[in-house]
C-alpha cells in the first residue's frame, strides 16, 4: 500500500495544515517508508509468541491512595508570585 502526495495533501487539509510542495514530497516518501516497514513486520512469524503489553515484567509501583493531611492554604500559597487573598492571581484570558 502506497500513499500519494494527494493523500498527504488531503490529510493535511483535514488537519488544517499547510505544506510547501517540497514538504509534501518529503512527507510522502517518509510515510511510504513507514508503510514498507510495517509490511515487513507483518511478515514476521509470531506463532507461539504470547501477546504482552510491555517487554519487561513490571508492576504497579505507586503507593496506596490513602487520605492524609494536606498543606494549609497559607503554605500552599507561600511561593505564589501573585497572591490575591486566598487565591493564586493569574492574568485575565478574556477581554
Amino acid at each position: 500500500m502506497a500513499v500519494s502526495a494527494n493523500d498527504i495533501r488531503w490529510v493535511a487539509h483535514l488537519a488544517r495544515l499547510e505544506f510547501a510542495e517540497e514538504e509534501l514530497v518529503l512527507f510522502t516518501d517518509q510515510f511510504n517508508d513507514i508503510l514498507q516497514y510495517v509490511d515487513q513486520l507483518k511478515g514476521v512469524d509470531t506463532e507461539g509468541v504470547e501477546p504482552l503489553a510491555h517487554a519487561l515484567p513490571i508492576h504497579n509501583v505507586f503507593r496506596d491512595d490513602e487520605p492524609r493531611p494536606s498543606l494549609s492554604r497559607d503554605d500552599a500559597l507561600a511561593n505564589a508570585p501573585d497572591r490575591r487573598g486566598e487565591f493564586y492571581g493569574v492574568p485575565a484570558v478574556l477581554e
